[in-house]
């Protein structure tokens, strides 16, 4: 009598070992409190951010260089660095008016 054996049977067996090195992977990061969250800068090398005068935005300004007019340097102690950072998501509602003054950004902003 023959037997025939199913070519998958070592495929299976990665795939299941792939599967639980993975499960590891994310345990252990949930234990040890690790996050797999990848952060992104708000500026890349060699720039600083700038926010818009009275209006809603943001830009990147070479270091060694002033903003354009209708653009202002965030107030020290309130320059986000991360997208979605606390002074990212505070500075999403808020601005400076023309003299320096943080203001809410009205709705919509």
């Amino acid at each position: 009598m023959r037997t025939t054996r199913s070519r998958g049977g070592a495929g299976r067996a990665v795939a299941g070992a792939v599967g639980v090195v993975a499960a590891a992977a994310v345990a252990f990061a949930a234990l040890t409190g690790c996050s797999l969250q990848i952060e992104e800068a708000t500026c890349g090398g060699g720039e600083y951010p700038v926010l818009a005068v009275n209006n809603g935005g943001s830009d990147c300004v070479p270091d060694g260089e002033e903003p354009a007019p209708g653009w202002a340097r965030y107030p020290k102690g309130k320059v986000p660095e991360k997208v979605g950072d606390k002074w990212d998501t505070y500075w999403s509602t808020h601005t400076l008016d023309e003299n320096g003054k943080i203001i809410e950004l009205p709705e919509g902003g």
